[in-house]
């Protein structure tokens, strides 16, 4: 990892311990001691894991021809609950077993295909110990991953990944702050090792996601949401700029698209264009033509481009735009997409 810019304070409980009597404030030095004994903590993670260990543990899940199951009590039970959602969104079979409700009869989902990973950081919780001889007696494969020496689970189950820890962040080295935080680096890296030996694409991963930014931004086309036929502001380029207000102003588009008698695009004229030639050319406005004072060289964007990549143009230098024209590869106007609309559809 990276390094923080050295402070010269040294690590004490004062951070802490503010007296009653004063108004509770947070100390600039203080906090960055933290955050550096935190980095520090880490460091000492990922220079001792074993990598050993950790391919064999990521080849395990990956050969699994089951589901696999995380428990976890605690901090710890909140972070195997993440990632199994992690491992569910790529496409992985897995759940959370909650090890009390599992000795209740939620245990009968295991089966002798299945993994079942148990993360405990002193790898004696007394719940998953009295987990364990039920699991093993449906037939699941065991792990446990810990992070003291010697601990109980590590000698009951078929396999163990240590998880190497100086000390907590707590002044007390008590309260689970780097032990979770670890738990969560090991497990979420594991998983995009899976991702990557399983080879999965783009277009997998999205249809994992089809709901919110993530996967409307992997799924979503420019002809998904693109406005088109009647909703298009559109114009010939010897219409009369002042017979074509109602155009302009009427669908929301901010703009008229300019095309020629075959659809192609000719150009676009802008709200902005309007303003510019009334301020240049004053009453003489009445005599123009839309092809003469419009934009012959928009930027423009094929419907089967992402939809995302429409945004990206519209913000791109020299100055950002509110929408794009849709043009085949004719150059044959289909649609139209606006910024509104992008933000509309949750881009």
């Amino acid at each position: 990892m990276g390094s923080l810019p050295q402070s010269s304070s040294a690590y004490d409980l004062s951070f802490y311990t503010n007296s009653s009597s004063e108004e509770s404030s947070v100390n600039p030095k203080d906090l960055r001691v933290l955050f550096e004994s935190q980095q520090k903590y880490l460091n000492y993670f990922f220079q001792n894991l074993d990598l050993s260990q950790t391919l064999t543990f990521t080849q395990t899940l990956l050969n699994s021809k089951g589901t696999i199951f995380f428990s976890g009590v605690g901090k710890s039970g909140f972070v195997s609950q993440k990632i199994s959602q992690t491992l569910v969104s790529l496409g992985i079979r897995s759940s959370f077993l909650s090890p009390t409700d599992a000795l209740h009869g939620d245990i009968g989902i295991l089966s002798g295909s299945d993994i079942l990973v148990l993360f405990s950081k002193s790898g004696n919780t007394e719940e998953l110990m009295k987990l364990v001889p039920c699991a093993k007696a449906k037939g699941a494969y065991l792990i446990s991953v810990t992070s003291y020496q010697g601990n109980l689970l590590s000698a009951v189950c078929d396999f163990n990944v240590h998880l190497p820890l100086e000390r907590e962040l707590c002044p007390f080295d008590l309260a689970p702050v780097t032990s979770t935080a670890i738990q969560m680096v090991f497990g979420d890296t594991v998983a995009i090792a899976l991702m990557s030996a399983k080879n999965l694409s783009r277009d997998e991963y999205a249809a994992n996601h089809p709901a919110g930014r993530i996967g409307k931004s992997l799924i979503f086309k420019v002809k998904d949401v693109m406005k088109k036929q009647e909703e298009l502001p559109l114009c010939k380029e010897n219409d009369m700029i002042m017979d074509q207000l109602v155009e302009l102003t009427s669908k929301g588009c901010g703009c008229l698209l300019v095309i020629d008698d075959e659809h192609h695009l000719v150009g676009t004229f802008t709200d902005g264009d309007l303003r510019r030639t009334l301020k240049a050319s004053g009453e003489g406005i009445f005599k123009l033509t839309v092809g003469q004072m419009c934009n012959r060289n928009p930027r423009i964007i094929d419907p089967e481009a992402m939809a995302v990549e429409a945004m990206q143009k519209m913000e791109s230098p020299p100055s950002p735009v509110q929408f794009l024209p849709v043009v085949n590869h004719q150059n044959v106007v289909i649609g139209i997409i606006t910024l509104h609309g992008l933000v509309s559809a949750g881009l």
